[in-house]
């Protein structure tokens, strides 16, 4: 099942299967089915989150992706609440120092983002790059953490 929600930083897609959530979309979707407590449940923390009143997500979510890309993510999810680091920081955690750009790229990938932090993951030099749902909500995600 899958639902389109609008929250302030734009429209968010999610779907589930199980009562597992399992990907988060930015933007909004065709062919949605009707909304169901588990996806109830995330929209709820994650405009609580999104308000500045939660920090960690209760509800169940399923990590997919190759298994480098799962390393990626769940190192991801060790960084702390209103910190970042690079992504030469995630490679060498991971024991692969030379993997940014592939970290990079598993970031890229990240079927859920907010929740699987990848906001979290900057430039070397501190730059803010990429991100799905664009600099801006980047941005807007760095800076609700940091107040």
């Amino acid at each position: 099942m899958k639902y389109t929600y609008k929250t302030k930083i734009g429209y968010l897609t999610i779907s589930e299967e199980n009562d597992i959530i399992v990907e988060i979309l930015f933007g909004q979707s065709e062919n949605l089915t009707e909304e169901n407590n588990a996806l109830k449940k995330a929209i709820n923390e994650i405009n609580e989150y999104l308000d500045g009143n939660r920090k960690e997500f209760t509800f169940p979510f399923q990590i997919s992706g190759t298994e480098f890309q799962q390393k990626v993510y769940n190192e991801l999810l060790k960084i702390p609440y209103g910190q970042t680091c690079s992504y030469g920081d995630i490679a060498k955690s991971i024991g692969n120092e030379k993997a940014s750009r592939a970290v990079g790229n598993a970031n890229n990938k990240n079927k859920l983002p907010i929740v699987i932090p990848c906001h979290r993951v900057i430039g070397k030099s501190k730059d803010l790059t990429g991100y799905a749902g664009g600099l801006n909500v980047k941005e807007f995600l760095l800076n609700l953490e940091n107040k």
